[in-house]
């Protein structure tokens, strides 16, 4: 091991900041054994041997979508064979279903970016779900989304966050970051969000206390370099709001997208990736292993390189399998608890604020 590699344990087993240069050196060095070890010690520092799980709902609302980025198989025009748009009925016909589970906690909510849907039409649906089911957790819109409400309604980022808070949203999920890279973002989703439009509506929604979630999709045509800027582009906004509850990796599945020639990531480049995040990003406690982009086995090995949250039940995940993802589209908790503890590790079921339920 090189002086410099050396360099960066000492810094993990102090609780020192990595810079950049540490950042590359880690994604350059192949040792993954050691690399895991670290992730996984900065891990137990900070979080325990608790392994987070919750049980959700996603409901995406519609595909249309008009920015149509490169690497989506899920968004599609409004003419096409598999174009749908959900009723304000059926969204709540889906969610009463959901939540006759007595264990579900949380709506996971977001939507492709429609050409006819006002901004009232999203408002309304958060507003009609929180007077039918007030006690459930509204994880709705990405700052992406923000930014295009924003656009559609000539209001300010502040004033739509307000809107949508008043009506119910309680907190944010973290898609639409991709790679925080303007050369990236012009190639691939010129027609959505810049890297400093997401930042800005993230910034806007921690200062109105909308805690959110953060993700990095990776393994097209970013460079380790922008990777790692990626990073510490979170950490840095993270320093300055606290705001993020969570980081996830996605890693790229390019089946159905207009980039289906490259091929998927390595299991050594998303362990990898997950362990250098936990290392980077040290002012969050909590580290995804997302398990309906990774496979069951791999965010169960992911557990071991970092990570301390595999997500939760998800029932009918639609943007990541519309790209190819293999996994399943729902889990049962008891699957989700013997994964966890085949590691040694403790289930604990939380909310969607990160507060412990019951531990299993």
């Amino acid at each position: 091991m090189d002086a410099h590699l050396q360099a960066i344990e000492m810094k993990i087993r102090d609780g020192a900041r990595l810079t950049k240069e540490d950042g590359l050196a880690l994604f350059a060095n192949q040792d993954l054994a050691w690399l895991g070890s670290l992730a996984d010690f900065a891990r137990k520092r900070v979080s325990g041997d608790y392994v987070y799980f919750n049980v959700n709902r996603h409901i995406n609302l519609t595909n249309i979508c008009t920015a149509r980025c490169k690497f989506c198989a899920f968004g599609c025009d409004a003419d096409s064979r598999q174009a749908y748009a959900m009723t304000k009925e059926r969204v709540l016909e889906i969610a009463r279903v959901a939540t006759e589970d007595p264990e579900l906690k949380e709506l996971h909510i977001v939507s492709g970016l429609h050409p006819q849907w006002p901004f009232e039409y999203y408002v309304d649906i958060i507003a009609m779900l929180k007077e039918a089911l007030p006690h459930i957790h509204l994880k709705a819109f990405t700052a992406v989304e923000i930014c295009y409400f924003a656009k559609i309604s000539g209001k300010s980022i502040p004033e739509v966050l307000t809107t949508l808070k008043t009506a119910g949203v309680n907190s944010m999920p973290g898609g639409g970051a991709e790679i925080l890279s303007d050369r990236v973002r012009t190639e691939l989703c010129p027609n959505k969000a810049t890297a400093a439009e997401w930042l800005n509506a993230t910034y806007h929604a921690h200062r109105l206390g909308i805690r959110s979630n953060a993700s990095m999709l990776y393994g097209h045509i970013e460079t380790m370099e922008e990777r790692i800027d990626h990073l510490l582009s979170l950490r840095a906004l993270q320093d300055e709001t606290g705001g993020f509850q969570t980081f996830i990796c996605f890693p790229f599945h390019s089946k159905n997208t207009e980039l289906a020639y490259m091929p998927r990531t390595s299991l050594w480049d998303d362990l990898k990736t997950i362990a250098i995040s936990r290392l980077l990003l040290d002012n969050f406690k909590n580290i995804k292993a997302y398990w309906v982009m990774l496979t069951v086995p791999v965010a169960q090995l992911a557990l071991g390189f970092g990570a301390n949250d595999i997500d939760g039940t998800v029932s009918e995940e639609k943007i990541m399998h519309a790209a190819g993802a293999k996994s399943e589209k729902a889990l049962q908790q008891s699957t989700i608890i013997d994964v966890i503890r085949q590691i040694g590790r403790i289930p604990a079921q939380r909310d969607s604020m990160y507060n412990i339920l019951k531990v299993l």
